[in-house]
């Protein structure tokens, strides 16, 4: 997934056990591959650009499919860059999906803990909590989201530097 050394999205799919039946699930993931503090700083400078970010991942390329009816149109939604499906009305966040969706930190933060996973695997979650000032337990929540992830699918896992 973070091996990728361009700075395009791409999607994949895992599996994911659920009641003891094995389904097959879209998941979207962004690649923080190469991306120093600088640069992660310029491209995700506060929580907009970052949803923005992620809605560009998950509608750019094929645009609104809504998941319940199919439908292809859409108006604003109510949540920045959600979409909401004008036929059956219901609304996605542009965070569905990712290892961001029902995420309860700022969305600036659960990216820069992505970040800094991918760029050192090897991190602890005190260093992010000390860093970000954010609960270690927090840290340590989102950080085994991250990895879990990360090892779903083995292939693009992140480069040890």
């Amino acid at each position: 997934m973070f091996s990728n050394k361009s700075h395009k999205y791409h999607f994949f799919l895992f599996l994911q056990s659920e009641l003891g039946l094995k389904q097959m699930k879209q998941m979207i993931k962004p690649d923080f591959s190469g991306l120093t503090a600088e640069v992660f700083e310029i491209k995700f400078p506060d929580d907009d650009a970052c949803y923005a970010y992620l809605a560009e991942l998950k509608w750019g390329k094929e645009g609104f499919v809504c998941r319940k009816c199919g439908n292809h149109h859409y108006c604003n939604g109510k949540r920045p860059h959600a979409r909401r499906c004008t036929r059956c009305k219901s609304e996605e966040s542009a965070t569905v999906d990712t290892p961001f969706h029902r995420c309860r930190i700022p969305l600036k933060e659960a990216f820069r803990i992505a970040w800094r996973c991918c760029s050192q695997p090897g991190i602890s979650s005190w260093s992010l909590s000390r860093e970000l000032e954010i609960r270690q337990m927090t840290c340590w929540k989102f950080k085994t989201r991250i990895m879990e992830c990360l090892q779903d699918n083995p292939q693009n896992e992140p480069q040890k530097s």
